[in-house]
């Protein structure tokens, strides 16, 4: 296979811009005329593959195996092509590529191919002597050791491989190493900083650490996302981060009410003397200027700070979810309460108090209750 034909070569750089029915019907005319071409089989059987085929796919990879039974790249195009088709078997396959790690030993897709199949098969092996349901609390690590071990060869042989750290952090995270499986997770994203999994796994490790804001997390998952947008596990970190900063509004509403009460000296404490109303437009205005610097400070500075994915977000989430459209009301609504309590000239107490305990009660007794929506 040192040595491809044109047509092959012209195959393979039409398979790199993902002309892949261009690239089967050019080999598929090429081998009606030259069916001996084993590159030719190898790559169509690729071709197959890559368009969800794959039977065609193992009938190609048949086809090469016949020209040459000891040939590596056929070898893995049949172990392949065996764990894509509808009766895929990797109790099947597993035979096939140790076959393959014999004939190419120094190869890392081999050992990581092998490495897959002896973990998915050693789990199942295990489940099913043992007639387990649940694997939660089971130490894996004695049942894994041999795919463990394969997976270190395959990354020892290709250390700037994605695929061979993808099987090995599975692997690491069944077996309940938390450490090496963080270190693969970071050498993932060193080699593809794009990828979805690894980068929706740190980022939430990250946004769930002690100490972490909802704004803070906000900004993780959005950074995030701008690497991979098409990442659901992202997206939903970020709706969660963000529904955690607008719960937090609330509370920015119910201090106001509270300093609104505070204020007008709303009920009687002992030993102190309720000031005389109405209040003085001045007493009016301060309090007007309290209100804002609250917002000012609690909300709309850390809000402008935040990434413009997190504020795209944020009006995103409350046109589309209705838990986010309640919050923004009662925060409203008690903020409405608070302003009515201190602009209005108010010569007597119980209007205001009334409409204390309806911006206070309300808001405050969902808190808790809207909290698992949250998590």
């Amino acid at each position: 296979m040192t040595t491809l034909n044109p047509t092959v070569e012209q195959a393979r750089a039409l398979v790199e811009f993902k002309r892949y029915d261009q690239a089967r019907a050019l080999l598929s005319q090429h081998l009606a005329e030259n069916p001996g071409d084993l590159a030719a089989w190898i790559e169509i059987g690729n071709c197959h593959l890559k368009t969800g085929q794959p039977e065609q796919a193992l009938e190609a990879a048949g086809e090469a195996l016949r020209l040459a039974p000891e040939d590596f790249f056929a070898l893995i195009l049949r172990a392949r092509a065996m764990t894509r088709g509808p009766n895929r078997s990797w109790r099947e396959v597993e035979p096939v590529l140790r076959e393959a790690v014999r004939v190419e030993p120094e190869h890392w897709y081999g050992y990581t191919m092998l490495a897959d199949a002896v973990f998915r098969m050693s789990v199942r092996r295990y489940v099913e002597a043992n007639g387990i349901t649940d694997l939660r609390g089971h130490d894996l690590t004695p049942v894994l050791r041999e795919a463990s071990d394969l997976a270190m060869e395959a990354l020892r042989l290709g250390p700037e491989e994605v695929y061979a750290h993808e099987v090995a952090l599975e692997i690491a995270s069944w077996s309940g190493n938390v450490t090496l499986a963080d270190q693969l997770e970071r050498a993932i994203l060193r080699l593809d900083p794009t990828h979805a999994d690894a980068l929706a796994r740190q980022t939430r490790k990250a946004a769930n650490a002690p100490g972490v804001k909802a704004a803070r997390a906000a900004d993780l998952y959005a950074t995030g996302l701008a690497a991979a947008p098409n990442s659901t596990d992202l997206q939903r970190g970020l709706d969660q981060a963000t529904y955690r900063m607008l719960r937090g509004v609330r509370w920015l509403a119910l201090l106001c009410v509270v300093l609104a009460g505070r204020m007008m000296d709303l009920f009687d404490v002992k030993g102190e003397v309720q000031r005389e109303l109405p209040l003085s437009l001045g007493q009016r205005l301060w309090g007007l200027v309290l209100i804002t610097v609250i917002w000012l400070v609690g909300a709309l500075l850390r809000y402008r700070r935040r990434r413009a994915g997190v504020r795209l977000n944020v009006q995103s989430l409350i046109r589309c979810h209705g838990w986010s459209r309640i919050v923004v009301g009662q925060a409203a609504w008690a903020m409405l309460c608070a302003l009515l309590i201190t602009q209005v000239p108010w010569t007597e107490r119980t209007l205001p108090q009334i409409l204390f305990w309806a911006g206070l009660a309300p808001t405050f007794a969902t808190i808790w209750f809207d909290r698992p929506r949250a998590r």
